[in-house]
Order: C-alpha cells, then structure tokens, then sequence
C-alpha cells in the first residue's frame, strides 16, 4: 500500500468537505428568528436532543411560511444541516428529501445540487462511497445547469474533485483521472491555486496506483510548485505531505538513495515531529527502509523501526503500523533470524486484515509464501484467493461506477417525465426509440470505425511497401556507386601506373639513337601522355558522376506522374531542383511527399477535369517547396467541403510541421503548396532546375 494513503485521507477531510451554506442576508425578523433557533440546536450541547430538535421543527414551520422560494428553501437546506450536526441522521435525510423536492419544482439549481452535496458528504462520512458518488454526480450535473459563472464553475470542479477522490479508492484509476483532470482544468481557468494543488496531488496519487512511478512525480513535482503560491496557513503541512509523497514515488521505483534523501528532510524536521507525528513516523520507517535496502547500519534501522512502532501505536495508526511490521520482518530475514521474521510478518498480516489493507495483505502472504516452508501452501492459497477476491471486488465497483453514471442521466431524464403524469407512457415509448436508435448508431459507428481502422492498416501496409522500395533503390545505388569506384581506381591504379611505365621508358631511350628515331620517340611519348590525360578525365568523372547521381526517390516520383499522366491522359510536367540531394531527405518527409503528390494528382483526375498539372519541387531557405496546379474547373474554397483527399494531404502536412496553402477559382484551376522545413544535402555543379518528361496519352 503506498505511503500516500495518508496524505489521500489528509485531502479528502481537508479539501472536499461540505462547508455548509453561506449566511443569507437577513431582510426581516421571520428569517433571524430562523437562524437563532438553528444555531441554538447546533451549538447548545447541554440540552436535550428532544429539545434541539424541537427547535429546528419550529425553525421548519416559519421557514414554511416564507413566500420566496430562493430564501425559504435557503432555510430548509440549512435546517437540514443541522439535523446532521446534532447527529439525527432519519431527520436529515428526510428533510434533504423535502429541499431536493422543493428545488427541483422550482428549477433553483443552486439549492439542488447543494442538497445533493450535503447528502454525498453523509454518505462518505460513513463510508457508503458508492452513494456519496452518485450524489456527487447529481450535484455537479445541477450545479452544471446553473448560469455560467466562477461560483458554478468552481462548485463543478469541487464535485469533480470529489468523485475523482472516491474513485480512486476503489481503483478506478481511468474514472478518477478524467474527473480529476476536468476538475484541474476548471481550478487553472479560476486561478484557484490551493485546489489546482489539490489536484495536481491528487493525479500523482492515482498514477501512482497505476504503477506509472515516473507520471507520479512529475504531478507531484508541478503540486510542489504550486505551494509557493499558497496563502493557507496549512502551507507548511503541504510542504510535509509533498515530500513525503515524492519519496514514496522514490521508494516504490526501488531508487532508495534518492528516496532517503527526500524522507531525511522529514524526520530531521522538529516541528513535524511535534505537530504531525502520523506522518513522521511514516517518513521514519520509509527511511529506516530505505538504509536497509542500501546495505547501511542495521542497528539504525531496529531503532528506527521501533520508534516508527512506538508513534504508531500512540495514534492509533494500525493502518500503517502494519507497514513497519513488514519492513521489520524483512530485515530479520535479512539477519537469518527466520522465526522473528515470520512471527512479525504473521503480525503485519493480522493487523493488515483488520485494517482491510488488501495490498499490505497480499504483500505479506507473498513474503510468508516464501520464509514459511511448512505453511507455504496455506499462505500461497490465501495469497490467490484473496487476489482474485479483490480483482472480482474491483470489476465490480468499476461497474457500478459507471452503472451510476448511466442511472443519474436516466433518473434526471425520468423525473423531468413524471411531473406529466399523462406522458409516462410516451416517456417510456421514446426511452425504448432512444436505445434503438443508440445501439444503431452504435453498430453503425463501430462497422465505420472498422472500416477506418482497416483503411489506416492498408495505408500503414502500403508506407512499409514503399520504405521496402527506398530502401531496395538505396540498395542499387550504393552498389553502382562502389562499382564506378572501383572501376575508377582500376583505371587510375592499373592502366595509367602501366602507362606511366612505358613512358619512363621511353624517355629513357629518348637520349639514344638517331635524330629522327628521337623525333618518333619524343612523338610516342606525348602520344601516351595525351592518353593518360584522358583517362585521368574519364576517371574523374567516374568518381564524380557516383556521387552526384541518383536515382532512387525522384526516379519514384517520376514513375508516379508518369503512370498517372499516362492513364487519365493528362499533360504532367515535373521540375525540381537537381541542387539538392534528394535521397538525403529523411524516409518520414520523402514518403508523405510522395503520398501528398499522389493524393493532389488524383484528386486533379477524379475531380479537376484538367488537361495539364504543373508539379515542382525546389528547397529554399532551410524549406522543402512543393507546388502542383491544375488547369482543371476549380472550387470555391470558402463553400466547397473538404474530401477526404485533401484532408490526408492537411494532415500529412501537419504530420512533417509544414504548411499547407490552397487557391483555388471556379474556372481558373486549382493550386496548392505546400512549405515544409528541411536540410537536405546540396550537391554542386548542377543546374538549377531539371526539367524531366512530360507524360500525355494521346
């Protein structure tokens, strides 16, 4: 179980109670009487609960006699409060029963959801979690109807918080996220920094139930650094809960040098020790446990663990004295001393059962699964029982979550229905239309869903075809650039150094002989010197011409337009920069132009009724520019609906960062281009442009 129970349980009666009602502004004596009769039954502890209760009946009946529905029902929620306060919970709940009523008759939204509120806080305070949910449900779906303001939006965002709370006790970790979230987003847009905290706190908590250490501690790295924006005189509890939440994350990610830096800066706190000691003796066996795990003095940690033990038991923290007691069975097993480790496992696992820790539980079934030979099969049976019994426990409660969920939107639905009383058979007729048409719409939205999905796996497929192609062109180049090098060093190693030879030689004889036998020789010579020229040129542009040609990506992109231009009949002229080295673009960038070229092309032959397309290509600045323009009909793009087409062009635009502009007018062709950022390789000595061939049908 994590550390950060404690700090859960802290935020819950901290920062999700039911404050009560705000004082009305009292306009007569009817409604002071009212109120000095309330706070006389709340606070009057020495009568007699027959008597405090006579007077909120009498508080009741000229509350009753009030004309305005706002300040009467304004009396009865607070009447009903204070039937809670003095504990009658038959009386409250039937008094919050006769507000709901009331408020709902009288569409005053405000009261509603404050009555469901009232009630929600009765059932978590005694532990009916999964009803104190549904009416924190019903108070945010009221307070949503209420005029968009801070005070409705910050009302919504408590009801949030404390259905994502609830949530996340039962380890409905997906729920609790979203409501939490949505909660968060509501506390940023009011600056609300104490609640955005609370969240942030909140999150970190529920990833860390999720096993997600890493997303732990960045939320409760950003709740860290919300503190310092905090007025509440709580600050420096906030700063305790934050680290010791923090070096849990730590402890849980086995990173326990961290984990025991983060918890020293507790227990050497001397405030801490004094003013919170549940949560030092926390930090205190989480940094006695993290010594041990360092390998560090033991007699520390006995100390450590002891006084850990002693707090425990002096606050009455059974929940976390069962925690000690498995760091204390494990590092007697880590001494040898077997028996003290089973006997303080065996005490951790009672008191783990007495507390319902299922976690803690399980955690020392498995460890006792493992030092108590004799018993293990006991212990592993209780182990796999109770796993399954809590995962069942869990699929349940996430049911009934959501269960809930569906059953407030139809009782709200219901009750607008039963206050027509001729149309309850026509509610129930429509609710029958409403769940056929819902489950068509949901066969049909999943039959297209499929159909997307298989679209997105074929495109997927055909991406891999055309990497497997790249990279198979890739393959062919770089064996005809290693064979023009080779050719190019046979030529300058073998053929000139023979050459060269002869010509020495030669020119070795050249001193011997006749004149005219000199003048042939001298003639020779030059002869073999001109040839070995003209090899060394051959060479050199052997050399050359392996490195500056290529054929791989624009050879692909002429195949594309050549083939399209062939088979609709329409005149395609591609130039590109032959500056650029083309096949140095990343496989990403050359595989989605090559798509958004396909994708405009036909669109231009299904669409543009086009006789010619204009496609270049060109880099400018660090930017890759690709223009195609059509002579076709044109659109207007102000009315016309986007396709499919051009949407999978947007989005692969999107997808490398660029930009995407389209023009287009009726009658005057349509033009697209498209700018995306890239720093592909410049090659030197070319043209600026190459212009290749045009492809018509005729």
């Amino acid at each position: 179980m994590k550390n950060s129970f404690f700090i859960l349980f802290i935020l819950l009666f901290t920062a999700c109670g039911h404050n009560g009602k705000q004082q009305v502004q009292e306009e007569n004596p009817l409604s002071k009487k009212i109120e000095s009769w309330i706070s006389i039954s709340k606070d009057s502890t020495e009568l007699f609960m027959e008597e405090r209760k006579s007077f909120l009946q009498q508080a009741e009946n000229l509350a009753n006699q009030i004309d305005n529905d706002t300040t009467r029902l304004d009396h009865l929620s607070r009447i009903s409060l204070a039937y809670k306060k003095i504990e009658d919970s038959s009386a409250f709940r039937s008094m919050n029963r006769k507000v709901q009523d009331l408020s709902q008759r009288a569409q005053l939204y405000k009261t509603l959801g404050e009555s469901h509120w009232d009630l929600a806080s009765f059932f978590r305070d005694y532990g009916v979690l999964d009803s104190a949910y549904f009416h924190f449900r019903s108070a945010y779906r009221s307070f949503d109807k209420m005029p968009m303001d801070s005070t409705s939006r910050s009302l919504q965002g408590r009801m949030l918080y404390s259905m994502g709370n609830i949530q996340n006790s039962y380890k409905d970790y997906l729920g609790a996220e979203i409501s939490m979230t949505k909660a968060l987003k509501i506390f940023d847009d009011l600056d609300d920094q104490l609640r955005i905290y609370n969240c942030y706190n909140v999150l970190g908590i529920i990833a860390s139930g999720m096993d997600n250490n890493t997303k732990a501690l960045e939320y409760f790295e950003k709740a860290k650094s919300q503190i310092r924006f905090l007025e509440s005189t709580n600050k420096t509890r906030f700063v305790w809960q934050n680290q010791n939440n923090i070096a849990d994350e730590f402890l849980n990610m086995e990173e326990y040098s961290d984990g025991k830096k983060a918890l020293q800066k507790l227990i050497t706190d001397d405030k801490l020790r004094k003013t919170a000691p549940e949560l030092y003796s926390l930090a205190l066996a989480g940094y006695a446990y993290s010594i041990f795990k360092e390998g560090e003095n033991v007699d520390n940690v006995n100390e450590y663990l002891e006084t850990a033990i002693k707090i425990h038991d002096s606050v009455g923290d059974l929940y976390s004295k069962a925690r000690a007691k498995q760091y204390y069975a494990e590092l007697k097993m880590s001494q040898g001393d077997t028996a003290l480790a089973i006997q303080y496992a065996q005490e951790s696992r009672n008191i783990a059962q007495e507390t319902s820790n299922n976690d803690r539980l399980l955690e020392v079934l498995r460890l006792l699964t493992q030092w108590d030979s004799e018993n293990a099969v006991a212990y592993s049976n209780a182990y796999y029982n109770l796993n399954e019994t809590i995962k069942a426990e869990e699929r349940a409660k996430r049911d009934k979550f959501a269960r809930i969920r569906l059953e407030t939107d139809e009782v709200i639905e219901e009750n607008k229905f039963l206050t027509r009383q001729r149309q309850i058979w026509i509610a129930a007729a429509l609710a029958l239309i409403f769940m056929g048409v819902a489950t068509i719409i949901i066969v049909t939205q999943r039959v297209h869903n499929n159909r997307l999905k298989f679209k997105q796996k074929q495109q997927e497929s055909n991406q891999e075809i055309y990497n497997l192609m790249l990279s198979q062109q890739g393959k062919l180049k770089e064996g005809k650039q290693l064979e023009q090098k080779r050719i190019s060093e046979e030529l300058h190693d073998g053929i000139l150094g023979q050459m060269l030879g002869i010509r020495l030689i030669l020119s070795g004889l050249n001193g011997k002989g006749d004149p005219g036998a000199v003048e042939k020789r001298a003639d020779f010579i030059e002869k073999l010197r001109e040839v070995e020229e003209e090899i060394r040129t051959i060479s050199h542009e052997l050399s050359n011409a392996s490195y500056q040609k290529f054929y791989n990506f624009i050879v692909s992109l002429e195949d594309l337009i050549d083939d399209i231009g062939k088979s609709s009949g329409i005149l395609c002229n591609f130039t590109y920069s032959s500056k650029v080295d083309w096949d140095s673009l990343s496989g990403d960038t050359k595989i989605n132009i090559y798509r958004i070229v396909q994708e405009t092309l036909q669109n231009c032959v299904k669409h543009a009724q086009c006789t010619q397309v204009d496609i270049a290509m060109k880099v400018d600045d660090d930017m890759l520019e690709l223009s195609i323009a059509d002579n076709g009909i044109g659109f207007d793009t102000n009315k016309a609906k986007k396709g499919i087409g051009l949407r999978n062009v947007a989005s692969r635009v999107k997808k490398l960062k660029g930009t995407l502009k389209v023009d287009s007018t009726k009658g005057k062709g349509t033009a697209i281009w498209v700018q995306i950022p890239s720093s592909p390789t410049l090659l030197k000595d070319s043209k600026e442009t190459k212009k290749t061939k045009q492809a018509l049908n005729v």
